[in-house]
């Protein structure tokens, strides 16, 4: 496990298919991210707002792509959010009317329970089916991807040199461009365009806690301009990317193994 930042209470665990985060949310504006949301307050309640309808609670599940707005009570709240790629379809929708349901409360204890752990660091490296036995008491089934996808996914997730084109992954598979951008949705459930855009902006999580130049920063995750980026983070995250950099001042980062070694590919 790497650890990236300082001592605080406010943490990110990211790995390649899983985040924990307990830190704040700022200004609820709405947000639609390309991952499940698992929302859990530490303290009090929170609010929900999904197509201007209001819900509060302890524990929210919102699903991949879903517009949403949360608030809190309390400072700080946890997130966990699950990368809908690496599961089977249908799995998502089931976890979250587990979690929802009669044993919600039982839920968020477990996740509250996992806060404090990773606080007191008493974790070595973690697999996603580990992170999955912390915070919801069992591993979730895990999609098997095609070896060809599998190779198109691990490019975009290097971030480094010119940016990934559905032309070099199908030349990469032996695929046409039409053929392979049907592949790509049909193992993955998501669009190559989406996929790549949801995680560009996932990136920039690993270096919130940075004192960066923005403009550089677009540019070398792949952001043709500063005014794309900041459109972009907005829409998946419902902040501009200096608010989310201000907030994340004193927040400890750890990434897990596989997230260095991928890191360290490029």
């Amino acid at each position: 496990m790497e650890y990236n930042g300082r001592e605080s209470d406010h943490l990110m665990l990211i790995t390649p298919e899983r985040v924990f985060y307990a830190g704040l949310l700022g200004r609820p504006r709405k947000r639609t991210p390309g991952c499940c949301h698992v929302y859990v307050a530490v303290k009090g309640n929170l609010h929900l707002t999904i197509d201007d309808a209001l819900a509060t609670g302890e524990l929210f599940v919102t699903l991949p792509n879903q517009r949403h707005s949360i608030a809190s009570d309390y400072r700080t709240a946890i997130s966990v959010t699950l990368e809908p790629e690496s599961m089977p379809d249908g799995v998502i929708e089931a976890l979250a009317k587990r979690l929802t349901g009669p044993d919600q409360a039982v839920y968020a204890r477990k996740i509250l329970a996992a806060y404090t752990l990773l606080r007191q660091r008493r974790y070595g490296d973690i697999t996603t089916a580990e992170f999955d036995e912390m915070c919801f008491g069992e591993a979730l089934p895990r999609r098997v991807l095609d070896p060809r996808v599998m190779r198109a996914v691990a490019r975009i997730g290097r971030f480094s040199g010119e940016p990934v084109t559905a032309d070099t992954c199908a030349a990469e598979a032996g695929l046409s461009a039409s053929r392979f951008l049907h592949l790509f949705k049909e193992e993955t459930g998501i669009s190559f365009r989406s996929f790549r855009a949801w995680k560009r902006a996932r990136h920039l999580l690993h270096f919130a806690n940075q004192d960066l130049n923005l403009a550089h920063l677009a540019q070398d995750i792949g952001y043709p301009d500063s005014t794309h980026f900041s459109h972009s983070i907005r829409r998946f995250y419902g902040l501009k990317p200096r608010a989310i950099f201000v907030g994340s001042r004193d927040l400890a980062i750890y990434r897990s193994t596989e997230t260095v070694r991928l890191a360290e590919a490029s």
